[in-house]
């Protein structure tokens, strides 16, 4: 990027009075080029240069003058004097310029391009490179411009001189050139019989190219809402369901059909450019005030897809700035900003309109009225059939614990249900991970987590809201993992799938199927797409030890061997880790708050005070999966001195498909073994295992119970202790009670009581340890893998075997906590029956 190019040297055969009037607007344009390195897409080539550009104008051939220059290629002018016929200057437009009166004039045929045309067909030795080049005025927001240049920031009207002039000398500053890949002049008319017809068809591809770049830059062309909403009620569907609503309630048909207007009305956005561009001034300087920084990795991948596919942005969901963060960094970094699905309970007064205006179109959480339901499936197949890229949350909710949540499905299966019906359009899936140092709803998380329900969305709550922006919250990273392609998705999960789109209301039966696998594959790249930052480490280590608390050169070792573990074993390419030292780290927590340090004589001693620990857990669990391998290590040694290879592939082939269904994990179960065997190698290498002589390697042991190597281990196996205990809560009541004893409803109830009333007992601060949403999902997975079913009433039946696998967690699990585990089952026992998902709190 040049914020301060160079000086640009004279024109080559560009007229004098070009040179005058590209230096009197110098000081008013600042160019950005996309791609930056311009000579890596364009190198020297022998065949002359013909630059395309969308739309006619002197300034537009000015600013391709001047972009040129700076990136090192041929000007239009000197690269006119290589054209085989007479030229001025080597560029075409694709649309023609704007009559004073009259009607807007239709694209025609380029002469200059048919003329070239007949030369490369007349003569094989001769070619020609045409270079498509974007030129958006006033697209990039800045902390300079003025709320007056909104006004003139570039849209898809085609523009006369005088407009184009007040935008550049209010937006000029924030110009925009993109450059693409070369097309050959040759192959493009080769193709046709006729040169003629090989030249129109060879525009109307340029065309289409700049309309997708438009596009992905600014937004699709919006029409006016109404004109939506008219379409949205008209459709086939709609009316059906208007028909069928008025039968059912026995009213008249007008009145169906206002109903379906109002759903129509309340659902949809109405983004306006002029609030987008608006609002990015207010955003910069709030983020520049709450945060370090906001750092981004692989948008540039991202940039490669999102031309020519229908987009739906899926993030993880930390906090409510997830909302605004995104969307902004993708405008201020050259894409458009989706429609965003918001809550219903958002649409407050005068906040509703600014959001709706900003591109929010609302939903509400209940979908049981299958009216509303048709409407708004309806407006989402709208929105995918005109292009415009969305951006959801799957999780159905802000993660109150850090981890990852189970995806819903709704929005997720209205969105294949709207590709089926226009399946012309690729989509594609970007998830996308966003990870906090602090949250502002910390203190909120976790009086949710204790039992406090969750305060509804108000004025006065965002007024109280306000206060936190006093405050600073460190840095944000946000990385976008790896995109899912939904047509290859079907085509792996349903072969067929290509026979539902004759019916446009059709429900396959693989659609479930097909949802919950997309919904888990975005989680997982979600995950692999993580960033491990300084508070996630400190939290991951300082959290491991019972009083939170580490001596500096234990907590520097530790920090060390975390960094390195996934520097030599990574997860993913795409996760990303801080480039801070050890010591940087502490001093970085020390600065935020987060630790504090404790003078010593003989040493310093770093600390988490008790309230800072739960917050603390929140980030820790942000990352517990890219840790999960090195920690089913750990635990396997947390109560053995020395253990076999095969005894710990067989317990993890055991454990993995339940950790990798909470943790959403990407490995098969052979490949989770591989990276096991991996993780003993780098521990070996680190002197934290060594192999028992004589046993040819097949035997493993750790250093003595207070040895360095034993303390690495158990610091690594705290997270994931506390799902394994998990797992032994719910195994140990399926045994205890025994057969035909316990609902799924009644053991999940009993498992968080359970585990509940574990950590009062042992001092367990990790609010995830007692989440129902965690023992749901185990009981689930126990469900899907067949180790439990339910009999006709309804009750769970298993096979003895399941006794075997719960004395298995012998090896693993502490005598303390299984003996406590156990002791508290009886008295889990007595409240089968009792407890209610509304008397939780009560029995606890």
């Amino acid at each position: 990027m040049n914020d301060t190019p160079p000086a640009a040297s004279p024109s080559t055969g560009a007229p004098v009075w070009l040179d005058w009037i590209g230096a009197l607007l110098r000081p008013w344009v600042r160019i950005r080029r996309m791609p930056e390195d311009v000579r890596a897409l364009l190198p020297d080539d022998p065949r002359p240069t013909v630059y395309v550009i969308e739309r006619p104008g002197l300034s537009d051939t000015l600013i391709l003058e001047r972009a040129c220059q700076e990136a090192g290629l041929p000007s239009p002018y000197a690269a006119a004097d290589r054209l085989p016929i007479k030229r001025r200057r080597a560029v075409v437009a694709m649309s023609r310029r704007p009559r004073l009166f009259g009607r807007r004039p239709h694209p025609t045929r380029s002469e200059t391009l048919s003329l070239l045309a007949d030369v490369v067909r007349a003569d094989p030795e001769k070619d020609v490179r045409l270079v498509p080049v974007s030129i958006f005025v006033g697209r990039a927001p800045a902390r300079e411009s003025g709320w007056f240049s909104v006004l003139f920031s570039e849209n898809w009207v085609v523009v006369g001189r005088f407009r184009r002039l007040l935008a550049l000398l209010l937006n000029g500053r924030d110009t925009v050139v993109q450059f693409a890949a070369p097309v050959s002049l040759r192959e493009a008319v080769a193709v046709e019989a006729d040169t003629e017809r090989g030249v129109r068809k060879l525009q109307r591809i340029l065309r289409v190219h700049f309309r997708r770049i438009r596009a992905a830059v600014i937004g699709p062309d919006l029409s006016h809402r109404r004109t939506l909403i008219d379409g949205v009620v008209n459709a086939a569907p709609v009316q059906q369901a208007i028909d069928a609503h008025a039968a059912r309630e026995g009213i008249d048909r007008d009145k169906a059909a206002a109903k379906a207007r109002e759903f129509a009305w309340e659902i949809a956005a109405d983004q306006s450019h002029l609030v987008v561009r608006s609002a990015s001034f207010l955003l910069t300087a709030l983020w520049e005030k709450i945060y370090r920084g906001v750092n981004m990795h692989h948008f540039d991948k991202l940039r490669e897809v999102v031309p020519g596919h229908e987009v739906i942005f899926v993030p993880c969901h930390r906090s409510t700035t997830d909302d605004a963060l995104l969307p902004y960094l993708l405008y201020h970094n050259g894409l458009a900003v989706p429609h965003i699905a918001a809550g219903v309970n958002l649409n407050l007064p005068l906040i509703g309109p600014i959001l709706r205006r900003g591109g929010a179109f609302f939903l509400r959480r209940s979908f049981s009225d299958p009216f509303y339901s048709t409407v708004f499936r309806e407006y989402m197949s709208q929105l995918i059939a005109r292009g415009i890229s969305l951006m959801y949350f799957i999780e159905g909710g802000r993660s109150r614990t850090g981890r990852t949540l189970t995806p819903r499905g709704g929005l997720l299966s209205m969105t294949l249900r709207s590709f089926l019906r226009q399946p012309h359009r690729p989509v594609v899936f970007q998830p996308v991970y966003i990870g906090y140092e602090k949250v502002m709803e910390g203190e909120s998380y976790i009086g949710e987590l204790s039992g406090k329900p969750k305060e509804k969305e108000s004025w006065g709550g965002l007024i109280r809201s306000l206060g936190a922006l006093r405050r600073n919250y460190g840095s944000v990273t946000v990385n976008f993992g790896e995109p899912l392609f939904l047509k290859p998705l079907l085509d792996e999960v349903a072969p067929d799938w290509q026979q539902a789109t004759a019916d446009p209301e059709a429900k396959p039966t693989w659609l479930k199927g097909a949802v919950d696998t997309l919904g888990e594959r975005i989680l997982v790249n979600i995950n692999r797409a993580a960033h491990v930052g300084p508070v996630n480490l400190l939290a991951l280590t300082l959290l491991a030890t019972p009083k939170h608390a580490m001596a500096e050169a234990d907590l520097l070792a530790q920090i060390e061997l975390s960094k390195a573990l996934l520097a030599e074993v990574p997860y993913s390419e795409r996760v990303t880790l801080t480039g801070l030292s050890p010591q940087e780290i502490i001093a970085y927590g020390e600065n935020m708050q987060w630790i504090r340090r404790v003078a010593h004589p003989l040493g310093d001693v770093l600390t988490v005070d008790e309230k800072q620990g739960v917050m603390l857990s929140y980030f820790g669990n942000n990352v517990t999966h890219l840790y999960a391998t090195a920690a089913w290590i750990g635990c396997c040694f947390n109560n053995n001195r020395r253990l076999a290879r095969a005894s710990i592939l067989r317990l993890g082939r055991l454990v993995y498909p339940f950790v990798q269904a909470e943790l959403f994990l990407p490995w098969s179960e052979a490949e989770f073994a591989e990276r096991v065997q991996a993780t003993l190698e780098f521990f070996q290498a680190r002197g934290l295992l060594a192999t028992v002589e004589g046993t040819d390697g097949r035997i493993l042991e750790r250093g003595p119970g207070q040895s360095n190597a034993a303390f690495r281990l158990r610091v690594l196996a705290h997270t994931l202790m506390p799902a394994i205990e998990r797992y032994y809560i719910g195994l140990a009541l399926l045994v205890k009670n025994g057969p035909h004893a316990l609902s799924a409803g009644e053991l999940e109830n009993l498992s968080y009581l359970t585990a509940q009333r574990l950590s009062l007992l042992h001092e367990m601060n990790a609010p995830e340890f007692f989440d129902k949403a965690l023992f749901r999902g185990f009981i689930q997975k126990l469900r899907e893998r067949r180790v439990i079913s339910a009999d006709a009433n309804g009750k769970l039946v298993f096979e003895a075997e399941l006794e075997a696998v719960a004395k298995d967690a012998r090896v693993i699990l502490s005598r303390e906590i299984r003996h406590g585990i156990l002791k508290l089952t009886p008295e889990a026992q007595a409240q089968i029956g009792k407890v209610e998902d509304g008397e939780d709190g009560k029995a606890a």
